[in-house]
Order: C-alpha cells, then sequence, then structure tokens
C-alpha cells in the first residue's frame, strides 16, 4: 500500500503520478491519498489488517507517525509476535527526520529506486520506538519550547505560510525569547536518579539527530539511537545568556554540556509532571497541553525498509 498525503509540503501531483508509476512497474500497489487528520493511520491499520507485505508513505513526519501508529497495536496492547506489514518512507515533508535518519534519500524518485532495491533484495531492520501509554512515536518528542515552536509553526501553516528553515529558525528564536519570561514548569522523574526540580523545556529522543535545520544536524544527544534507550535532554533555564553558549553548540554539532542542563542518552523512561498544562510535541506534530506524560522504550518495535547500516 503506498499512503500519499497530497497536501504535504513537498509533494505535487506530477511527482506522485511517476513514483506511482514507478512502483507500480515492479509490485501490486494499492495507491491511497489521505484526505483529513488521521487517515494515514486508518490506512495503515487496514494495510495491517489485510496482511499486506509493506506500507508506503510519501508524506511528512506527521503522516509517518501516523502510518506507525497504525500498523502497530497500542503500546499497552501490542503483541510483538504478531506479523506487520514493514513500513518504507518517501519523503515528501519539509524536514523528513525519521527518512533521513533512516538513510533514505530526501529525493522523492532517487528513494523510490532506493525503497525498490531495497525491497528486491529483502532488506529490512528492526527498530525500537518510543511512546506514551497510547501513542508511539519515531524520533522525537517534548514538553515546553519544542512543542511551543511546533504550535507556532502549525498555527503559520494553517494561515497559508510555508514551513521553510528560515521559518521554523525565526519561530524559534521568537518563541524562545517570549518564553523566557514564562513561569510554567515542570519536574522530571527518571527511575533510579533523583527529581530534577524546576524544568523549563525538555526533550526526549529515539534517535540522532534530534532534528535538521535544512542541511544541519542537530543532535541534542548523540550517543541515541533506534538500537538505544530514550535520550533525556531536559534545561532548568530559558535565559538567553545561559542557551546562548548551548545553542551554539548545538549548532556546531559539539558534545552539547552546561550547567543548567541535564542529558543522559540511554534511559528506558521519563516522567514529565507539571502543576499546569504544558505543550507537547510528537515527531513535530502538536498534541496538546498535559500535566503529566511519561515516556517509555520498546525495543524491536517497528520493521522498517532502510539501509541496514545509516550514520
Amino acid at each position: 500500500m503506498l499512503i500519499v498525503n497530497p497536501f504535504a509540503t513537498a509533494t505535487s501531483p506530477a511527482g506522485r503520478d511517476a513514483l506511482v508509476h514507478t512502483l507500480s512497474a515492479h509490485f501490486d500497489l494499492d495507491v491511497e491519498l489521505t484526505t483529513h487528520r488521521g487517515h494515514a493511520f486508518e490506512l495503515a491499520a487496514r494495510a495491517a489488517a489485510e496482511d499486506f507485505d509493506t506500507v508506503i508513505v510519501h508524506g511528512g513526519d506527521g503522516s509517518v507517525n501516523e502510518a506507525t501508529n497504525g500498523l502497530l497495536d497500542p503500546p499497552g496492547k501490542s503483541d510483538p509476535s504478531r506479523r506487520r506489514p514493514g513500513l518504507a518512507v518517501i519523503p515528501g515533508g519539509s524536514a523528513n527526520v525519521f527518512a533521513r535518519t533512516l538513510g533514505i534519500d530526501p529525493d522523492p524518485l532517487l528513494a523510490t529506486q532506493q525503497i525498490i532495491t531495497l525491497l528486491d533484495a529483502g532488506e529490512s531492520r528492526r527498530i525500537g520506538l518510543g511512546h506514551t501509554d497510547d501513542r508511539w512515536f519515531l524520533f522525537n518528542t517534548g514538553m515546553g519550547m519544542d512543542a511551543v515552536v511546533v504550535h507556532a509553526m502549525e498555527d503559520k501553516r494553517h494561515a497559508g505560510k510555508a514551513a521553510t528553515p528560515a521559518r521554523y529558525l525565526w519561530t524559534t528564536v521568537s518563541s524562545f525569547l517570549k518564553q523566557a519570561g514564562s513561569s510554567a514548569t515542570f519536574d522530571v522523574e527518571i527511575p533510579g536518579r533523583d527529581r530534577i526540580v524546576g524544568a523549563r523545556f525538555g526533550f526526549v529522543s529515539n534517535t540522532s539527530p534530534w532534528t535538521y535545520l535544512g542541511p544541519r544536524e542537530i543532535r541534542t544527544n548523540p550517543n541515541t539511537g533506534f538500537d538505544t534507550g530514550l535520550g533525556i535532554f531536559v534545561a532548568t533555564s530559558t535565559g538567553v545568556l545561559r542557551n546562548l553558549p548551548l545553542a551554539t553548540r548545538l549548532l556546531s554539532q559539539a558534545d552539547p554540556k552546561a550547567r543548567h542542563l541535564f542529558r543522559d542518552d540511554d534511559v528506558d523512561e521519563v516522567r514529565f509532571i507539571a502543576e499546569a498544562p504544558i505543550d507537547v510535541q510528537m515527531d513535530g506534530d502538536y498534541v496538546g497541553a498535559f500535566r503529566d506524560i511519561r515516556f517509555r522504550h520498546r525495543r524491536d518495535a517497528l520493521t522498517v525498509i532502510a539501509p541496514a547500516t545509516t550514520a
């Protein structure tokens, strides 16, 4: 099954027709276009129920997240012994973090040929996923700053503005300056560790890089990967002077460290607890405001059609 989000940033009717033609020449292909939020979830769930071999998603990270949650049962009910279709991704969004991290070519037509080659060779790999009680995530989630940025970018996209790297950067800077005066904080609990009090923002990664700024990798947890536990990156200050050196280290790909930063690249569980609801994002989608949310890791949760070794 090929699931296409026709509204994704980098998809077009001509490009879609080209990759459908190429894939159809090699495989028995069921092509489905999404029409509403959650549709990729519904289509992938049908593909799993009807025992498709592979689900290919042509869209952004949000569509891939939806499809993954459709392929798998909710984390609390998932049966690892049950056969599921493999997941392949042809980039179609603005960032395409998951596809790029898997080693998939950013060009949709080249990615299509890459997927065909991998499928013909029977090449796939199992990767771990992060999850809450009821939802899986592929590469990152977070409470506070990054969720505020994602929320603001979704508002801009709904207003007809393109999700360009420059707009992401400006939105991040302006949101950070606005949040510097906010009093909203939360506590962080990691089993076996002292409680972190007064966190201002927290990132949870399932792999590295955490995201991309154009071609530049941003690695909050350099040693986190699909074969490790979760990476945790928690800051207790939004002060500009305190975070500017940290931002410089992230942009220069130096090892992230600061006195107000807690970081661990391999944990199995983390919990964020706030007195008042704080914004949360997951794989680049705003998912709401929460007072209490727990993230866990599940090893070997998903089969992906991807090169065996990636950066």
